[in-house]
């Protein structure tokens, strides 16, 4: 096998993961918008697939990842089951928080994935936890937080990195940018939104890259995991993007300025990567059909989530810890 080869294969892996996040994302959506089958709030991660794809191509099985309430793509570039995820969507049995859960509090410790967070910026101090006992254990493990440009003005974001830097945390902190808090530009809200630059104050390394781009996000990652397994400790990565939706399912959008959506619709990810692998001799066919099988996949995994129970109400209570 050639070396153009094996790097045109990772690229269509980068893309299949793309995909799997996409398609889920609006398929759940889909069945949101029917309310019958899914409940709730949806801060879905449309146009940010890269971020999770890149950066998990990059870590190993041991390493640990927490997020923020938009992180099931997060969950599903850890290797969780879309039937799984989707069952915990449905208040299943058998999802992966066997109902209890739903879109914005699911964990998922067997990949990995220990979980999202309603309360922006809460993941990061926990976070730090996890990180704290990967250097008191001596293992090689590496923690990545990720938080929203409006989670940087949290105060216990700014603890975490400051106890992380201080203890020296094998911890990566990711800062997915996609310009708005919220409802908010995020240049409104700050004199400076180059948050990249907030990791010298606390001594730890700070960079911005193309979050469109899985494989900067890759080689970005696999930098800091390398540097971080050696014991030179935390980094920030502030990773720019842009969602293609709003900020929860039902969101109008008022705010954005006309057009800016269909602009961000030329430089999205996936968008991107099929303009690359088609340059590099890979055909519109060939990845049309990926693309079928993706959704195949996604449609399938709903349709069996479905099938399962419902959670218990009158269980509830069950597997909570205080």
């Amino acid at each position: 096998m050639t070396l153009s080869a094996s790097i045109q294969e990772q690229r269509i892996d980068l893309l299949r993961a793309m995909y799997r996040i996409r398609f889920f994302e609006e398929k759940a959506t889909e069945l949101r918008k029917l309310q019958v089958d899914v409940f709730g709030s949806l801060h879905m991660c449309i146009g940010q697939e890269a971020i999770p794809v890149g950066a998990l191509s990059a870590l190993t099985a041991q390493d640990r990842v927490f997020t923020t309430y938009r992180g099931r793509g997060w969950a599903l570039a850890c290797g969780v089951p879309p039937v799984k995820l989707f069952a915990e969507l449905m208040g299943r049995e058998t999802g992966v928080c066997k109902g209890r859960a739903g879109a914005a509090l699911l964990s998922a410790a067997d990949w990995r994935f220990y979980g999202e967070n309603s309360i922006v910026g809460a993941g990061a101090p926990i976070a730090s936890g996890a990180a704290l006992a990967a250097k008191f254990e001596g293992s090689d493990a590496v923690t990545i937080t990720v938080l929203g440009d409006g989670a940087m003005n949290q105060g216990g974001v700014h603890e975490a990195m400051n106890f992380a830097a201080y203890m020296n945390l094998p911890l990566i902190f990711v800062c997915e940018n996609n310009s708005y808090s919220e409802l908010t530009p995020t240049r409104d809200m700050v004199r400076s939104d180059e948050f990249y630059k907030r990791a010298a104050a606390y001594g730890m390394p700070g960079v911005r890259v193309d979050g469109n781009d899985p494989e900067a996000v890759q080689a970005t990652v696999a930098e800091f995991a390398a540097a971080a397994r050696a014991g030179n400790g935390p980094a920030l990565i502030e990773a720019m993007t842009q969602r293609l939706v709003g900020h929860y399912y039902g969101d109008m959008q008022a705010y954005r300025p006309k057009g800016e959506i269909a602009e961000a619709k030329k430089h999205e990810p996936i968008v991107r990567l099929r303009a690359k692998l088609e340059a590099e001799g890979v055909s519109p066919s060939a990845l049309d059909a990926l693309a079928d099988e993706i959704l195949q996949e996604i449609n399938t995994a709903s349709e069996e989530a479905l099938k399962a129970p419902l959670a218990d109400a009158s269980r509830v209570k069950d597997h909570i810890y205080a």
